[in-house]
């Protein structure tokens, strides 16, 4: 039985016991105390009712807890994605309305079917593609998107008629005058409320105090007649239905095209933040994380969760890493947290139709500013300008276009830049330091004075991939080594550091040993990698060059490619830059012999 149950939960199974089982109940009330007002706020800023943000934090959570991967991750409304799926679907449906609740629901179902897909064909390594640039410039759109979209809430302004973020920032220039003192009021105590709590003490449910005292706060003004002259609060009301409702998402067969783009975009972002929190997590605690499983196991809550009334989930850091402080032992934890919201849903339904949506609002606003992050905006200017470029790109993206094309958009610039830096790898020409009787072998180009080269054999250092994408730039080099009259005709490729070549690569050491034999000399590598060495062999390279030119090590290519050399070049030749260059001096004129040894001991030394 035991057997059976590591088989389809994982191996924590084997570790719960007394000892876990408390500490999994005290992290899960930790647990249902932060999603309670995230749940009532991320399903604000999805554009949905706000319950069901509350059975988001639910179902998912605990299916995503027995099926995945991470014992930590704690699964469930997330801001991006809450804003994501506003700003995706709030282009075919009104936010809130019937059928735009309906079309929520439908797109859970389909990212939860994509990252199942992904996880039992095990192409987890997709989410390996989002770079961190992107992630970066799209949580920082996010961020603003989510402070735009709660502006109305924390100001008491009337809600757009219209979707999307343009048209709510016109919205916003036409009623800014409308604004409601009451509910700014209450909006912005509550941002002062959780700052100064986090400033105080961190560890404390800084949300749920600052959410249950903008709620006295608005009781308050209510109580003693000031809203009759600073405006009516907007409440949350009455959350309806406590438990998640089975339902099937019903929607028109032809608006399925337009929800999977909205999907794939969706299930993108989520595999992202799933995968990045389950290896932050795992770096803490030294548990191995399957990627395949864990997608497999959010897609199973995914799919369940679009058909009991919950919108799209995933891993969320702001109740995971808490998770683990708390103590959490197993994946338990996360189920015994969404029991207790049950229960805390149960007891206090009444107390949660109170909170003023300015006090909701406010808790996003502060949401946005840690999502921004400007720290970490000044650590990429600093270190990295073109992956700084590539944040702002999606940044400007995300709020301008489709989240979906944002985060496309900002996959293919990373993408378009790790391909444009390895199609120019870097070709050294290599040389010996003649400066005192040691001479290391250095790239001529980082030496401190200019060093003598043979006038007959050029040695390159290789260093990058010679790919399709490369070929272009490295025949263009190699062509500079040929064009003068007086070039060296001989060359040694050394390719330790060419770690991969395809049949593009292939033509074009195929042209370049053609070219060399034309004018008379010859093309020879040092040491390629076995990879590299078993596609010659495939493609035919190896017969057409001779193995006689693929060396092991740098002094026997020397020794061997200086018999073929031409003697007449040599008896004029003053470099001498070569060990067997002195056989040919007159013995009066060769060097001590402890000399020739230390060249020697030095040429073997970077052999």
């Amino acid at each position: 039985m035991a057997d059976i149950a590591e088989r389809l939960f994982g191996s924590w199974v084997r570790q719960v016991g007394a000892a876990t089982l408390r500490a999994d109940l005290l992290a899960g009330v930790l647990g249902a105390l932060l999603v309670l007002p995230q749940g009532i706020a991320f399903a604000s800023l999805a554009g949905l009712p706000p319950e069901y943000g509350l059975y988001t934090a639910i179902v998912p959570c605990i299916v995503a807890a027995l099926f995945g991967s991470s014992w930590h991750v704690v699964t469930g409304p997330t801001n991006a994605l809450s804003l994501a799926l506003l700003a995706t679907l709030s282009a075919v449906a009104v936010a809130g309305s019937p059928q735009y609740i309906q079309l929520a629901l439908a797109v859970t179902v389909l990212v939860g079917v994509m990252q199942w897909l992904i996880g039992m064909f095990r192409l987890g390594a997709i989410a390996n593609f989002i770079s961190p640039s992107t992630l970066r410039g799209f949580t920082s759109g996010a961020a603003a998107l989510i402070a735009l979209h709660a502006l109305p809430d924390l100001l008491g302004l009337p809600a757009p008629a219209s979707p999307g973020s343009a048209a709510l920032l016109a919205h916003l220039q036409g009623v800014w005058r409308e604004v409601v003192p009451a509910a700014a009021l209450v909006g912005f105590f509550t941002v002062a409320a959780v700052l100064v709590l986090r400033r105080l003490h961190k560890s404390l449910p800084h949300m749920l105090i600052a959410l249950v005292a903008a709620s006295l706060l608005a009781y308050a003004l209510q109580r003693s007649g000031m809203t009759a002259t600073w405006g009516r609060l907007a409440l949350t009301g009455n959350l309806g239905d406590l438990w998640p409702r089975l339902s099937v998402p019903s929607v028109e067969w032809q608006a399925v095209p337009e929800l999977l783009g909205i999907a794939f975009a969706l299930t993108i972002v989520a595999l992202g933040q799933s995968i990045s929190i389950a290896k932050a997590l795992a770096e803490r605690t030294g548990q191995p994380i399957d990627a395949n499983r864990e997608f497999t196991g959010q897609g199973v809550a995914n799919i369940v969760g679009g058909f009991t009334s919950c919108y799209v989930a995933c891993g969320s850091l702001n109740r995971s890493l808490p998770n683990l402080q708390a103590g959490a032992r197993t994946p338990l934890a996360a189920v015994f947290a969404s029991l207790w919201l049950l229960v805390l849903l149960a007891l206090c339904a009444p107390l949660l139709a109170l909170i003023p949506l300015a006090g909701v609002a406010g808790l996003l606003m502060v949401v946005a500013w840690q999502l921004f992050d400007v720290a970490a905006w000044r650590r990429l200017w600093r270190q990295n300008r073109q992956e700084f470029a590539i944040a702002t790109a999606t940044l400007v993206a995300t709020l301008t276009v489709r989240l979906e094309l944002a985060i496309l958009l900002g996959t293919l610039l990373s993408l378009t830049a790790f391909v444009y830096r390895t199609a120019r790898p870097s070709m050294r020409a290599m040389g010996f330091n003649a400066i005192g009787a040691e001479r290391p072998f250095v790239v001529v180009a980082d030496a401190p004075h200019p060093l003598p080269e043979c006038p007959q054999l050029k040695m390159i250092r290789m260093e990058g991939e010679v790919y399709f994408g490369a070929v272009a730039h490295v025949g263009e080099q190699l062509r500079a080594l040929r064009a003068s009259a007086t070039a060296p005709k001989h060359l040694l490729i050394m390719a330790k550091s060419m770690n991969f070549i395809d049949l593009a690569g292939a033509d074009l050491w195929r042209t370049e040993l053609a070219a060399r034999r034309q004018a008379g000399g010859d093309l020879y590598f040092h040491r390629p990698r076995p990879s590299v060495l078993d596609f010659w062999e495939r493609t035919g390279f190896i017969d057409e060059i001779g193995r006689d030119h693929i060396f092991p090590t740098k002094r026997v290519a020397i020794a061997t490619i200086f018999d073929r050399l031409d003697r007449g070049v040599c008896a004029t030749c003053t470099v001498r830059v070569f060990e067997e260059c002195a056989r040919l001096l007159p013995a009066d004129q060769r060097p001590r012999a402890e000399v020739a040894v230390a060249v020697a001991s030095a040429e073997r030394g970077d052999s």
